[in-house]
């Protein structure tokens, strides 16, 4: 148990380190002020354009998968999570808390970002098969309908429903327990666009439908 709390602490601690403060104290620009206010990557884009959203996206997502695969599988000295059955929970159990350090960062008044792009490193680390029906339907869905929002909440649920339906060790495995988790922290962090989406009046994100620009030229 101490192991599990030790590790689980250090991940919510990586993951409270928000990139596009970081990076934007550096470049004069706080994101924060800008659009949505949210701190993540697509209200980078918003601030500065592409190179910076990229950049925000992705040390927003190496934090999931340093999380994952590096805190997780960190040496312990004492008797720890292999003698207590543990073991196959760390990689989940610090990827979850990850995404909730980045949600609601310590170092930055517990007011962060929806944890999109921490989760999808944390996928990519824990349940690497699964990015497949996540990528398809937020590239498919954002691409169509410029819809970023309700596409990021729908790709989350894929994941769940993936880890569901193609188990490892049941539906009560770490993956499909963490999977569904982040389903509804996603759902919960993305309430309003989920909302706005449903009253009409969310904002639609024409640099991601390139379909448009690509008539437009035709």
């Amino acid at each position: 148990m101490p192991e599990l709390l030790t590790k689980v602490v250090l991940a919510y601690l990586l993951g409270s380190v928000l990139a596009s403060i970081v990076l934007g104290r550096l470049m004069g620009v706080d994101v924060r002020g800008v659009g949505s206010g949210n701190p993540g990557a697509t209200n980078a884009l918003r601030a500065r354009g592409w190179g910076f959203a990229l950049a925000v996206l992705g040390l927003d997502l190496a934090k999931g998968v340093l999380a994952v695969l590096l805190i997780a599988s960190l040496a312990w000295p004492w008797s720890g999570a292999a003698e207590t059955g543990l073991a196959l929970w760390l990689p989940a159990v610090c990827g979850v808390a990850a995404v909730v350090g980045h949600v609601w960062p310590i170092w930055h008044g517990f007011d962060g970002g929806k944890g999109a792009a921490t989760l999808l490193g944390c996928v990519a680390a824990v349940m690497p098969m699964a990015l497949i029906p996540m990528l398809a339907v937020w590239l498919g869905g954002a691409v169509a309908t410029g819809y970023v929002g309700l596409f990021t909440v729908l790709a989350a649920v894929s994941v769940a429903v993936w880890a569901v339906l193609v188990p490892a060790d049941g539906i009560l495995a770490p993956e499909a327990a963490f999977a569904i988790l982040m389903a509804l922290l996603m759902i919960y962090t993305h309430r309003q666009n989920l909302l706005n989406t449903w009253q009409g009046t969310e904002h639609r994100f024409e640099s991601f439908m390139i379909w448009r620009r690509l008539l437009r030229r035709d």
